[in-house]
């Protein structure tokens, strides 16, 4: 049993890890949290906050190193939002998440999970990103040990927002999420900038001139480089912006976006051709998709082609069915499985989305998809399936908060024969299950890890049809 001396929480069991990276312990009935712990740990712990039944701190001393511990390889570990799980072991990671899993659909769903199969690992632990967004700050975020230093920072930064301060960002030298030139392309942008003094964006004041980079990468060689401004200065854009196209000509698609607003959401912003294509292509087996400056891809584009994979075999296509594709946006999946398909209808509410799914079935001469736009609720009702024809499969891969409850009861009518759920949250995916458990008999749950380093796991649960009594 662990014991309180002047603060100190002596000798806690990690038994569990949080979303957000903290080891969770119990002491006399009390939660504790502790940052950079891993279940096994068995540390002393430095209590710094209290909030009614739970605790907060920070190591004050190991007494015993877990075997789920892993070195983590990022200078910015701890202190940058991304990859919070670095400090524990792969191998743990795919376990922690299964369990994340298990526990929504059994505990939360009431499901029966016998079958559950193993998580399906991502071939690539670093390097797995197609996309990232960076930030531009007048001040870059001081480390503790400079702070305690009385350092006092006028250095410009560009990176990763701390995790819960909008105003404060890290400048990042070396990020592990994304394959070169990526860091390459970062830190030029931001020696330029400094060498030509143009003013990086103040987060407070909501002043400055550079904003945002954002960079995508796509298979084999396809590089898009974002450069966001507050402000139109034509003179000062083209400089940076030729200075970026020279020295690195391996980018086929250069653009810009000046955004006056006190967000950085880029959706309802005119993007800008500087050069090259406005879009880039991502191959996925035979197939291409066309990606463009505010099109939604799957951020591990190799782990993507595997769940669809999953996605197709569940569904085992024989030629002659018909399929519903449930927010399919930019229609990935829809033109994934529609060669094996009669016809593959995909709904999806945001517009822009079904224009790229539209487009992305003319480039790959893919005549027997269908898309429509609008709220899914709606559009999902007895007089669209009585037009379209009744589906033989439905494929749903909702947002984070899962389907609307009209959307889970004109399931539960429609009642096609198979149901596939693919989801990024196991709650969820479990409360709508649930609700569908009269109608579907689970056959099989995949977890995928989509994100290694981080508490995010994908999941897709296949049911059929239950038989009538």
């Amino acid at each position: 049993m662990s014991k309180r001396i002047e603060g100190i929480l002596e000798d806690v069991l990690i038994i569990d890890i949080t979303e957000d990276g903290k080891g969770l312990g119990k002491s006399d009935g009390q939660v504790v949290f502790v940052e950079k712990t891993v279940p096994g740990d068995i540390v002393d712990v430095q209590l710094r906050r209290k909030k009614k039944s739970v605790l907060e701190g920070s190591i004050a001393a190991f007494k015993t190193y877990s075997d789920h511990r892993s070195a983590p390889f990022c200078p910015h570990f701890g202190i940058c939002g991304g990859c919070k799980w670095q400090h524990l072991s792969y191998e743990s990671q795919l376990m922690f998440k299964a369990k994340q899993v298990k526990d929504s659909l059994e505990r939360l769903g009431k499901l029966d999970i016998s079958s559950m199969q193993p998580i399906l690992a991502s071939i690539e632990q670093v390097f797995y990103r197609n996309k990232l967004e960076y930030t531009f700050s007048h001040k870059r975020w001081l480390s503790l040990e400079e702070v305690e230093s009385g350092l006092q920072v006028t250095e410009p930064g560009l990176g990763f927002h701390i995790p819960g301060r909008f105003d404060k960002i890290l400048d990042i030298e070396t990020c592990f999420l994304q394959s070169d030139p990526s860091n390459q392309i970062r830190n030029t942008v931001r020696e330029y900038a400094i060498t030509q003094n143009l003013d990086f964006f103040n987060l407070i004041s909501q002043e400055g001139f550079l904003r945002n980079l954002i960079i995508r990468l796509a298979s084999p060689s396809e590089l898009m480089v974002i450069v966001v401004f507050a402000r139109d200065e034509p003179a000062q854009i083209i400089n940076m912006l030729e200075y970026v196209k020279t020295q690195f000509p391996s980018i086929s698609s250069l653009q810009y976006i000046i955004n006056t607003k006190k967000n950085d959401t880029i959706y309802d912003q005119d993007v800008i051709l500087y050069s090259g294509r406005d879009h880039i292509f991502e191959q996925m087996e035979e197939l291409k998709f066309k990606i463009s400056a505010k099109s939604f891809y799957q951020t591990n584009s190799n782990q993507a082609c595997n769940l669809y994979k999953k996605v197709r075999n569940y569904a085992d296509l024989q030629g002659d069915e018909l399929v519903y594709d449930l927010y399919t946006g930019t229609g990935t999946i829809a033109n994934f499985i529609a060669a094996k398909a009669k016809k593959v209808i995909g709904i999806e509410y945001v517009e822009d989305a079904v224009k790229d799914a539209f487009e992305n079935s003319k480039l790959n001469n893919i005549n027997n998809t269908d898309f429509f736009a609008g709220d899914i609720k709606d559009l999902l009702s007895p007089a669209f399936i009585r037009e379209h024809g009744r589906p033989d499969v439905i494929i749903t891969d909702p947002p984070r908060a899962g389907m609307h409850a009209d959307v889970v009861e004109a399931l539960r009518n429609i009642a096609a024969e198979k149901l596939i759920y693919v989801s990024c949250n196991a709650a969820t995916q479990a409360r709508d299950m649930q609700l569908l458990d009269s109608v579907y008999e689970i056959i099989s749950i995949q977890p995928v890890d989509m994100f290694p380093h981080t508490q995010h796991v994908e999941n897709i649960v296949y049911a059929r049809r239950r038989k009538r009594k």
